[in-house]
């Protein structure tokens, strides 16, 4: 079989961006491809995106996909999903190498039986045709028997605004303005057509400013939805400066890297140092009293200095580590 090589696109870094940064933004697409009733409570555990395939040749070939995650409720369920700007033959071959590599990365042996789980799948198309079906299928013809599993298919050309909403499946608005690629040209050159197309962004940050407010959502999180869309017009309109600062100038430029996520770096780091500050109180705290204990009981000066030359050597690297978080 060729060996495809396979480059990551700006829509991939958006999609692992809010895999990282929001991951509980997942859990309602989840539900609308698999049917669950997630509640939103649920631990999302991430596993390794990145595996190594052997090669017929004796090499190992390093492929990572979008994401892989298991889903701890009332039983865990492992998910590899991924996004896709368009349809491409070797799509199935990857999902295929995928799901068996996150399979055998867990797969169990007892006695002489290896037990090997496939993760549920689903493709997440931003572009596609009417001709793409709901559902792909990989089938396995082995000696025991044929063995076939379902790819699901999510279409985000199919969300409108008010679904999107009232499903909470915010995770696919920064994807929204590929509904309206296919009229870009028409903004350009007929700004009535545009003004249409700013008042549905306009509802879109209403909307979310409405979310904040009720609580449902972070400012956080209201940020990163806003920049991620900005990166995917970025990309998506790049030949039509109207269409991109006119959604841009709805929305608002830039602001998660300089505003939200410094914040939440800033605090992450601040956290870390107020924790170590509290660490070396509590540590020097039970050293000197095991010193006085040992000053009590009379053990020799050889104990004693030993604890205190610990204490010393605590302080001072513990002190080191808080300097270098600054």
């Amino acid at each position: 079989m060729e060996n495809i090589r396979i480059t990551n696109t700006p829509y991939d870094d958006v999609f692992r961006t809010l895999l990282n940064d929001c991951s509980f933004l997942i859990i309602p697409v989840i539900n609308e491809i698999f049917g669950e009733h997630y509640s939103g409570q649920e631990k999302i555990v991430f596993s390794p995106n990145e595996h190594f395939l052997n090669q017929q040749d004796g090499n190992e070939e390093e492929r990572i996909t979008d994401t892989n995650f298991k889903i701890e409720g009332r039983q865990t369920k492992k998910y590899h999903l991924e996004c896709q700007s368009g349809i491409d033959n070797s799509m199935l071959v990857r999902f295929f190498e995928y799901d068996t590599q996150i399979a055998l990365d867990e797969g169990e042996i007892k006695g002489n039986i290896l037990t090997v789980t496939l993760p549920h799948s689903a493709v997440l198309f931003l572009r596609h045709h009417a001709a793409v079906p709901d559902t792909l299928k990989i089938r396995m013809e082995t000696p025991g028997g044929n063995v076939e599993y379902d790819i699901r298919v999510m279409k985000s050309h199919q969300y409108m605004l008010e679904e999107i909403f009232e499903k909470n499946l915010l995770f696919l608005i920064p994807f929204y303005i590929f509904s309206h690629e296919t009229r870009f040209e028409e903004y350009e050159k007929d700004k009535t057509k545009l003004v249409s197309l700013k008042e549905e962004y306009e509802l879109i940050k209403n909307r979310l400013e409405e979310l904040l407010h009720q609580g449902a959502i972070s400012e956080y999180t209201r940020c990163t939805i806003i920049d991620m869309s900005n990166k995917v017009l970025e990309h998506i309109a790049a030949k039509y400066n109207s269409v991109k600062e006119g959604v841009k100038a709805v929305m608002g430029g830039k602001v998660l890297e300089y505003e939200a996520k410094t914040i939440k770096r800033e605090g992450i780091r601040e956290g870390i140092r107020e924790g170590r500050r509290e660490g070396i109180e509590q540590g020097e705290n039970r050293l000197s009293l095991l010193i006085a204990k040992l000053m009590e009981s009379n053990r020799s000066q050889d104990v004693i200095r030993a604890a205190q030359d610990k204490q010393y050597r605590n302080k001072l690297y513990e002190e080191y580590l808080i300097d270098n978080e600054k």
